[in-house]
């Protein structure tokens, strides 16, 4: 079966730095687009950062500047480095892939299984 895998998370003081890294394994032909959700206690998961194959990005207006998505597609892995971090980006951060799965022959979305960032004022 296919597996992501997230670390990275932890405590952080605002202004400081994390970064979280996601690695898909398994029955894996192909992946798409790699990207990194975020939700909260109450909240409907949001969009961070999304990074195709090619390298081209995409991020929520409240990251932008801050975050940075990367992938090395050789190792099937994606990575956020986030900067400057503000108490409002606690959350459990969601990497997910787009990818096809050799076990079952078809294209699906995979999640992992979350990593909690907390970031104190």
């Amino acid at each position: 079966q296919v597996q992501l895998v997230e670390s990275g998370g932890g405590l952080v003081q605002a202004g400081g730095s994390l970064r979280l890294s996601c690695t898909a394994s398994g029955n894996i032909f192909s992946i798409s687009p790699m990207g990194w959700y975020r939700q909260v206690p109450g909240k409907q998961r949001e969009l961070v950062a999304t990074a195709s194959t090619a390298g081209s990005t995409r991020y929520a207006d409240a990251v932008e500047g801050r975050f940075t998505i990367f992938r090395d597609n050789a190792k099937n892995t994606v990575y956020l480095q986030m900067n400057s971090l503000k108490p409002e980006d606690t959350a459990v951060y969601y990497c997910t892939a787009r990818l096809f799965s050799t076990a079952t022959e078809s294209w699906g979305d995979y999640w992992g299984q979350g990593t909690q960032v907390t970031v104190s004022s």
